[in-house]
């Protein structure tokens, strides 16, 4: 597959276009990538309103019933709940991995096994996160491309 990138004038809206045969494999996972680094979410800090990319996400987790974005330095307050979130972000590479815990799979260098049917994420930032059993097959679908 050939690839080629024209740079344009800043006043003109970026685009990603695929010329191809077929629509494979290889086209979605191409096509799930590019949606995946787009979009933001609002969040909150130091009583500050702040925009993150949601490429910038490693997971949002919920405590007390209020839900906080984890990106690599910071982390935010948002006012949406979990399950709104898991919407928005479906089609985005995060995957709900406990009740109170949805995963960039973008983020996450490794997994390994761990007690009782359970997996560690290992991401990018260092940081282990807990994949609830209950959640490990979803997470084997989405790792096979099959959600």
């Amino acid at each position: 597959m050939n690839t080629k990138i024209t740079t344009i004038e800043k006043d003109q809206p970026e685009e990603v276009e695929i010329r191809c045969h077929s629509i494979s494999d290889e086209v979605r996972e191409i096509v799930a990538f590019v949606k995946s680094r787009q979009g933001q979410l609002t969040g909150t800090a130091d009583d500050r309103f702040y925009e993150i990319a949601v490429s910038e996400i490693f997971y949002i987790e919920s405590v007390d019933n209020k839900a906080f974005i984890y990106t690599e330095k910071k982390v935010y307050e948002t006012k949406q709940k979990l399950y709104e979130l898991e919407d928005i972000l479906r089609e985005k590479h995060f995957l709900r991995i406990s009740k109170s815990m949805l995963l960039n799979l973008m983020k996450v260098g490794a997994i390994k096994p761990s007690l009782n049917s359970r997996f560690i994420a290992v991401l990018y930032s260092g940081e282990q996160v807990v994949i609830s059993r209950k959640y490990v097959p979803d997470l084997k679908k989405a790792l096979k491309g099959e959600n």
